[in-house]
């Protein structure tokens, strides 16, 4: 004889189970508008202070190289004439590092200060209300 009989066990999931799964749905979730917003303004507002630093960084580092050429030329290869020269080459952007970031940084913030007041603003008047 055949038994038809039904079993059911069930296994709650553990807390790394429960974030996995939370974090799969919230992925899948919509979003409101204000949060887009609030990821927009901050978006905005990474692009404002990375890029200035990225772009003197690189002008610096490029400085920093081409100075230490030419100590090697004086150093290295008994070049010291041409070794001088190629330091004070270096040296240029080197002091234009800051001045190109205060630079950079102005452009962007007038380029997106409108769009981002306009989106504080709009996020601080949702939240009085």
């Amino acid at each position: 004889m055949q038994r038809n009989d039904f079993e059911f066990k069930y296994v709650a999931p553990t807390a790394e189970e429960r974030k996995e799964i939370e974090s799969i749905r919230n992925s899948y979730t919509i979003k409101d508008k204000s949060s887009n917003k609030l990821e927009r303004l901050r978006s905005l507002d990474r692009k404002v202070k990375n890029i200035p630093t990225m772009v003197s960084l690189i002008v610096g580092v490029v400085g920093i190289l081409i100075f230490g050429l030419g100590f090697s030329m004086v150093l290295e290869w008994d070049l010291f004439v041409w070794g001088i020269v190629v330091s004070i080459v270096g040296l240029i952007p080197i002091i234009m590092a800051y001045p190109l970031h205060l630079k950079v940084e102005k452009q962007l913030k007038n380029k997106h200060s409108k769009e981002i007041l306009e989106i504080s603003e709009e996020l601080l008047n949702d939240e009085n209300k």
